[in-house]
């Protein structure tokens, strides 16, 4: 499944060795979050969704469960869809990260945060960034060219209690083939 941690998962060191302006009991990391890079100095437990919220307030990665069930709290991280709420921060150190903030370009929406819109994929809207991250990350993985089954089965990882997912599964489909479009359309060019 896409939800699993960095192959190279390592905790960041705790600080406080000979030469390092780390304070003891602390970890530096650093890694590019939407475009930007960023650092900063942390307790070597902090969540990744920790870090993005209440340290570069980030606040529409969600964080629902604390326990991986949900998927409100999914961003990518080096391209793969994560859930953040059970990944280290440290562990993403030079990593490229990407939030639900960091989709939309030049003030026009993502694809698929488009279709969402579009298809009604949403209704308090709590689990959209997740659903989107991870919709962006089945299509990547998977092509325009989804099925219905597909979709339901790979979004397994992420609940909504307000919709039965038709509207959902309809906004991904739409979001799958408008992806597919602008990169035929990106490569022609």
């Amino acid at each position: 499944m896409f939800f699993k941690s960095r192959k190279d998962d390592r905790p960041a060191a705790a600080g406080g060795s000979p030469g390092s302006s780390t304070a003891p009991g602390r970890a530096s990391v650093h890694m590019t979050v939407n475009g930007k890079t960023v650092s900063g100095e942390i307790d070597p437990r902090t969540l990744l969704v920790q870090f993005l919220r209440e340290q570069l307030r980030l606040t529409g990665t969600h964080v629902g469960c604390d326990t991986s069930q949900c998927g409100a709290c999914v961003v990518h991280v080096d391209g793969r869809a994560i859930k953040s709420c059970t990944t280290l921060a440290a562990t993403c150190d030079g990593a490229t990260v990407t939030t639900i903030e960091g989709l939309a370009q030049g003030g026009e929406l993502h694809p698929m945060q488009e279709a969402f819109r579009q298809h009604h994929g949403l209704q308090c809207g709590f689990c959209t960034p997740g659903m989107i991250m991870a919709a962006v990350d089945i299509v990547n993985r998977k092509g325009g060219n989804v099925s219905e089954a597909v979709i339901r089965e790979e979004l397994d990882g992420n609940i909504c209690r307000c919709t039965g997912y038709h509207n959902i599964v309809a906004a991904v489909r739409a979001g799958a083939a408008a992806m597919s479009g602008a990169s035929r359309r990106q490569a022609a060019e």
